[in-house]
Protein backbone atom coordinates (compact mmCIF):
# COMPACT_ATOMS: atom_id res chain seq x y z
CA UNK A 1 0.00 0.00 0.00
CA UNK A 2 1.33 3.42 -0.85
CA UNK A 3 2.57 5.89 2.13
CA UNK A 4 -0.23 8.58 0.46
CA UNK A 5 -2.72 6.22 1.16
CA UNK A 6 -1.85 4.60 4.09
CA UNK A 7 -1.70 8.52 5.52
CA UNK A 8 -4.97 8.98 4.57
CA UNK A 9 -6.48 5.83 6.41
CA UNK A 10 -4.84 6.97 9.55
CA UNK A 11 -6.26 10.60 9.61
CA UNK A 12 -10.32 9.25 8.77
CA UNK A 13 -9.33 6.70 11.61
CA UNK A 14 -8.29 9.39 13.82
CA UNK A 15 -10.72 11.16 12.61
CA UNK A 16 -13.76 9.18 13.43
CA UNK A 17 -12.15 8.43 16.87
CA UNK A 18 -12.17 11.88 17.48
CA UNK A 19 -16.07 12.27 16.49
CA UNK A 20 -16.86 9.15 18.35
CA UNK A 21 -16.88 10.35 21.99
CA UNK A 22 -18.65 13.69 20.81
CA UNK A 23 -21.66 11.45 18.97
CA UNK A 24 -22.00 8.79 21.77
CA UNK A 25 -22.30 12.15 24.28
CA UNK A 26 -24.52 13.74 21.91
CA UNK A 27 -26.46 10.39 21.50
CA UNK A 28 -26.30 9.88 25.40
CA UNK A 29 -28.13 13.45 25.72
CA UNK A 30 -31.20 12.54 23.82
CA UNK A 31 -31.65 9.64 25.85
CA UNK A 32 -31.89 11.38 28.56
CA UNK A 33 -33.96 14.09 27.47
CA UNK A 34 -36.62 11.58 25.96
CA UNK A 35 -36.69 9.82 29.17
CA UNK A 36 -37.81 13.18 31.40
CA UNK A 37 -40.26 14.07 28.53
CA UNK A 38 -41.78 10.15 28.80
CA UNK A 39 -41.89 10.41 32.55
CA UNK A 40 -42.95 14.20 32.43
CA UNK A 41 -45.80 13.05 29.71
CA UNK A 42 -46.71 9.99 32.18
CA UNK A 43 -47.22 12.43 34.98
CA UNK A 44 -49.33 14.87 33.26
CA UNK A 45 -51.49 11.95 32.10
CA UNK A 46 -51.78 10.53 34.92
CA UNK A 47 -52.85 13.57 36.38
CA UNK A 48 -55.17 14.05 34.10
CA UNK A 49 -56.90 11.14 34.45
CA UNK A 50 -57.05 11.44 38.27
CA UNK A 51 -58.98 15.11 38.00
CA UNK A 52 -61.08 13.76 35.07
CA UNK A 53 -62.30 10.95 37.02
CA UNK A 54 -63.26 12.87 40.48
CA UNK A 55 -64.63 15.30 38.05
CA UNK A 56 -66.87 12.08 36.52
CA UNK A 57 -67.41 11.07 40.10
CA UNK A 58 -68.64 14.90 41.11
CA UNK A 59 -71.26 14.93 38.20
CA UNK A 60 -72.26 11.30 39.15
CA UNK A 61 -72.84 12.59 42.76
CA UNK A 62 -74.71 15.62 42.00
CA UNK A 63 -76.87 13.78 39.08
CA UNK A 64 -77.75 10.59 41.81
CA UNK A 65 -78.44 13.62 44.39
CA UNK A 66 -80.87 15.66 41.99
CA UNK A 67 -82.99 12.67 40.52
CA UNK A 68 -84.96 10.16 42.35
CA UNK A 69 -84.29 6.35 42.00
CA UNK A 70 -86.60 4.89 39.72
CA UNK A 71 -87.60 1.30 39.68
CA UNK A 72 -85.78 -1.22 38.02
CA UNK A 73 -86.45 -1.63 34.36
CA UNK A 74 -88.66 -4.83 33.98
CA UNK A 75 -87.58 -7.97 31.79
CA UNK A 76 -88.94 -7.28 28.55
CA UNK A 77 -91.50 -10.39 27.19
CA UNK A 78 -90.62 -12.13 24.10
CA UNK A 79 -93.73 -12.18 21.71
CA UNK A 80 -94.03 -15.45 21.39
CA UNK A 81 -96.96 -17.14 19.29
CA UNK A 82 -98.16 -20.12 21.58
CA UNK A 83 -97.59 -22.36 18.92
CA UNK A 84 -94.27 -21.20 19.47
CA UNK A 85 -94.07 -21.32 23.06
CA UNK A 86 -95.44 -24.72 23.06
CA UNK A 87 -92.65 -25.47 20.63
CA UNK A 88 -89.90 -24.08 22.69
CA UNK A 89 -91.37 -25.87 25.89
CA UNK A 90 -91.14 -29.18 24.26
CA UNK A 91 -87.66 -28.92 22.54
CA UNK A 92 -86.43 -27.90 26.62
CA UNK A 93 -88.42 -30.39 28.51
CA UNK A 94 -87.04 -32.84 25.79
CA UNK A 95 -83.26 -31.79 26.50
CA UNK A 96 -84.16 -31.96 30.26
CA UNK A 97 -84.94 -35.62 29.63
CA UNK A 98 -81.81 -36.60 27.64
CA UNK A 99 -79.77 -34.71 29.95
CA UNK A 100 -81.37 -36.90 32.95
CA UNK A 101 -81.12 -40.17 30.94
CA UNK A 102 -77.54 -39.93 30.29
CA UNK A 103 -77.13 -38.75 33.97
CA UNK A 104 -78.78 -41.58 34.94
CA UNK A 105 -76.69 -43.90 32.57
CA UNK A 106 -72.95 -42.31 33.96
CA UNK A 107 -74.74 -43.17 37.59
CA UNK A 108 -75.99 -46.86 36.71
CA UNK A 109 -72.45 -47.30 34.77
CA UNK A 110 -70.15 -46.60 37.34
CA UNK A 111 -72.84 -47.96 40.49
CA UNK A 112 -70.83 -51.79 40.11
CA UNK A 113 -67.50 -50.18 40.50
CA UNK A 114 -66.20 -50.25 44.92
CA UNK A 115 -64.11 -47.15 44.44
CA UNK A 116 -66.11 -44.87 42.81
CA UNK A 117 -67.46 -41.94 44.60
CA UNK A 118 -70.74 -41.57 45.97
CA UNK A 119 -73.22 -39.51 44.07
CA UNK A 120 -75.07 -36.31 45.11
CA UNK A 121 -77.45 -36.91 47.85
CA UNK A 122 -80.74 -36.80 46.95
CA UNK A 123 -82.38 -33.09 48.20
CA UNK A 124 -86.01 -33.61 49.49
CA UNK A 125 -88.40 -31.34 47.67
CA UNK A 126 -88.96 -27.82 48.97
CA UNK A 127 -92.37 -26.99 50.52
CA UNK A 128 -93.61 -23.51 49.07
CA UNK A 129 -96.42 -22.02 50.38
CA UNK A 130 -97.75 -21.70 46.85
CA UNK A 131 -97.59 -25.13 46.18
CA UNK A 132 -95.78 -25.49 43.47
Amino acid sequence: MKPKNLKKKIQRLEKRLQEGPKKLAKLKQKLQTAETAKTAKARKKAAAKSSKLAKKKSQAQAAEAKKPRTAKKAKRKLNLSPERRAQLAAAMKARWAAKRAAEAQMKGASGDNQHSPPGPAPQPPENRPDGV
